[in-house]
C-alpha cells in the first residue's frame, strides 16, 4: 500500500492546494517564474498540508483557513529543499534535476528566498496571532537546524543527542507544526493542538530516521538519487552513528574520509556493505519504531472520527515503510 492510500479521501482538497500552490508561486519575472514552477512540478507526498487537512477536523473545519496555513507550510518546506540542495550539491532531487543543478548555486538561492517569502505573504491573510507565533519559532528553529547540519559535517565524533536535536529542527518541528496549525486555523481545542503538536513531531522523528535508514537500504531508483548520498555529503545519520560502533566500520570511514572532498561514491561502497553487516539498521528501526509508538499514545483520548484514524494509519505506514 501507497502512503497516499491512508488519506486518498482528502484527494479533493489536495487538488485545491495543488492550484493554490501554483498560484501562490506566480513571478513576474520569468527565471523566477520557471525554477520555481519546475520546483513544485518535481511533485512531493505533500505531507505537510495533509497533516493540516487531517489536524484541521478537530475544530471548525474552514477549508480557506486551512488552504491557507497549508499552502505555506508547503512552501516553507519546497524553499528549504532548495537551500539544501546548494549546500549539499546535489545535482538529483526524486530523481530529478535540482535547481541548483539547473540554474546555478545564486538563482537556486533566490527561488528559495522568492518561495519563502511568498509563503509568509500567505500566511498574512490568517487573523490568528498564535498561528503567526508559532509559525515565526518553527522558522527559527529550522534555520538554526540548518547551520547545525553544515557545522556537523563529517563530525565522526558526534553524540546521538547531536542527531535528534538536528533531526527535530531539520523535519521533525515542521510537520509538528503542520498537526498544530491545522488545529489553530480550524479553532480546536487547545489540549487538543498540543497533543497534536506532539503527535507530528514524534512522527517527524520516525520519519526522519526512516528516510535516514532508506539512504542505505533503498536502490538508486527508488531514492531519485544514489545509495549512500547522505554520508558521501558528510552527513552523520543514525545507521552510522550506531555502525561507528564496530571498530572495522570506524576505521573503514577514518580512512575512506581522510579527504573528504576527495571521496566518490565508488569510495564508499565497501562502507555502505560493513554498515549492513553490523546491527546498525536494526537499531535504527528500533528506535524509529519508538518515535510512532509515542505518536499513537499521543491520539488516545482524541474524537474518535475519521482524521484521527487516519493519522493513525499514516504513523502505522511509516513504521512499515521500506522505499
Amino acid at each position: 500500500m501507497k502512503l497516499t492510500k491512508t488519506y486518498g479521501h482528502l484527494k479533493k482538497e489536495l487538488e485545491l492546494i495543488e492550484h493554490a500552490l501554483t498560484d501562490a508561486i506566480q513571478a513576474d519575472h520569468g527565471v523566477l517564474h520557471e525554477s520555481s514552477t519546475k520546483l513544485l512540478q518535481a511533485g512531493g507526498k505533500r505531507i505537510r498540508p495533509v497533516f493540516v487537512l487531517l489536524c484541521g477536523h478537530f475544530g471548525n473545519f474552514d477549508i480557506d483557513r486551512i488552504k491557507t496555513v497549508a499552502v505555506s507550510l508547503e512552501l516553507i518546506h519546497m524553499a528549504s529543499l532548495v537551500h539544501d540542495d546548494v549546500i549539499d550539491d546535489a545535482s538529483l532531487r526524486r530523481g530529478k534535476p535540482t535547481i541548483k543543478q539547473l540554474y546555478g548555486n545564486r538563482v537556486a538561492m533566490y527561488t528559495g528566498d522568492f518561495i519563502l517569502a511568498r509563503a509568509l505573504e500567505h500566511m498574512t491573510t490568517l487573523s490568528q496571532p498564535a498561528a503567526h507565533r508559532v509559525l515565526s519559532k518553527t522558522m527559527v528553529q529550522l534555520s538554526a537546524g540548518e547551520i547545525e547540519q553544515i557545522r556537523d559535517k563529517y563530525n565522526w565524533e558526534q553524540s546521538l543527542r547531536d542527531y535528534l536535536r538536528r533531526i527535530k529542527r531539520k523535519t521533525a518541528l515542521l510537520i509538528a507544526t503542520s498537526c498544530k496549525l491545522g488545529a489553530i486555523a480550524s479553532d480546536a481545542p487547545v489540549d487538543y493542538s498540543e497533543k497534536l503538536f506532539r503527535y507530528g513531531y514524534y512522527i517527524g522523528m520516525s520519519y526522519q530516521i526512516i528516510d535516514d535508514i532508506l539512504d542505505f537500504t533503498a536502490s538508486e531508483a527508488e531514492l531519485g538519487k544514489p545509495a549512500g548520498n547522505d554520508l558521501l555529503q558528510g552527513n552523520v545519520t543514525l545507521p552510522v552513528l550506531f555502525a561507528m560502533k564496530d571498530k572495522i566500520f570506524y576505521e573503514q570511514l577514518k580512512e575512506t574520509f581522510s579527504e573528504p572532498k576527495q571521496v566518490t561514491a565508488n569510495d564508499i561502497s565497501p562502507l555502505l556493505v560493513r554498515l549492513k553487516e553490523t546491527d546498525a539498521i536494526q537499531q535504527s528501526y528500533r528506535v524509529s519504531d519508538h518515535y510512532l509508538q509515542k505518536a499513537l499514545k499521543q491520539l488516545e483520548g482524541m474524537p474518535n472520527h475519521k482524521a484521527r484514524h487516519t493519522l493513525q494509519s499514516i504513523a502505522r505506514y511509516i513504521g512499515k515503510r521500506r522505499s
